[in-house]
């Protein structure tokens, strides 16, 4: 029995997992301040909330205000795979957003999501905070890793050591982010997140998550309510299998609400291309 433990940890460690994963490199990062200068719109200028309701309040600096800031592509524009062909579903996404996926299949559904969450604490210089945690349930610290310390595998052990020179770059960051990509996924991000047990209360950043090998995640990117307050409709985003565009998701169920989705959705919450229970529901 100890024998069968070490070997599936050992996976766990030398295999990548997350909706799948090799390590790739990009080169461009979210600039959400700059999007206007650039031409682009945010899902905020580009997705109205329908007659009646109005948008959630957001706290300035927040994770939430930093989601519906985020650019998007031109609309129309398809969603792209890693390997620069046009995903074979065109019918699953309202929106892409302007961040590059990468030129290796990497970036998928937990990894989009690890990336969006690190990006926004990057861009507001919480560097302790960006930590995540392999699917052995080490722990990866940025911080760590901008002191020049890189993780080393070896049977079902995890350490950190110092090899490389100190780097706090974006680049730098970046690096850090290949690395989680390889040996994170839906899996560990699930046992990291908490669960809210009511899907009323219900916030923007929020996460429909599944672990598993593979599982699914996707993120919530804006929210708006009726003007009495009574209803509340939310945007959801996600990437997926093989490492594509980060995209807005449509709604499959209704044509005339989509890209929204009714807060008061049941026990299924059913998106284009995966349907999540009412109770994988969980917050960062």
């Amino acid at each position: 029995m100890i024998r069968v433990l070490l070997i599936v940890v050992t996976v766990f460690l030398s295999l990548p997992f997350g909706c799948s994963a090799q390590v790739q490199r990009t080169v461009e990062h979210v600039d959400n301040g700059s999007a206007a200068t650039r031409g682009t719109q945010t899902i905020r200028q580009r997705i109205p909330p329908p007659r009646g309701f109005e948008r959630v309040p957001t706290e300035p600096g927040s994770f939430a205000e930093w989601l519906i800031t985020l650019p998007l592509k031109p609309e129309g524009s398809p969603v792209m795979l890693w390997d620069g062909r046009k995903k074979p579903n065109q019918n699953a996404h309202h929106a892409v957003i302007a961040l590059d996926v990468g030129d290796r299949d990497l970036q998928q559904c937990a990894d989009a999501i690890i990336r969006l969450r690190a990006e926004y604490l990057w861009a507001v210089k919480h560097y302790s905070d960006i930590h995540f945690n392999f699917t052995s349930g080490d722990r990866a610290d940025y911080e760590k890793w901008s002191e020049g310390y890189r993780p080393r595998v070896s049977n079902n052990d995890v350490t950190w050591v110092k090899s490389a020179a100190p780097d706090k770059s974006y680049d730098g960051f970046r690096k850090y982010l290949d690395t989680l990509f390889q040996y994170a996924g839906t899996a560990s991000l699930s046992a990291e997140l908490v669960s809210v047990p009511q899907v009323e209360r219900m916030a923007i950043g929020d996460v429909f998550i599944r672990g598993g090998f593979p599982g699914h995640a996707v993120i919530v990117v804006d929210m708006v309510q009726s003007r009495d307050e009574k209803k509340r409709l939310f945007l959801l985003a996600q990437s997926y299998m093989p490492a594509q565009d980060i995209h807005v998701l449509s709604n499959p169920t209704d044509s005339n609400l989509s890209p929204w989705y009714e807060l008061e959705f049941g026990d299924e919450l059913v998106t284009p291309e995966y349907t999540f229970l009412r109770s994988e529901l969980k917050r960062f």
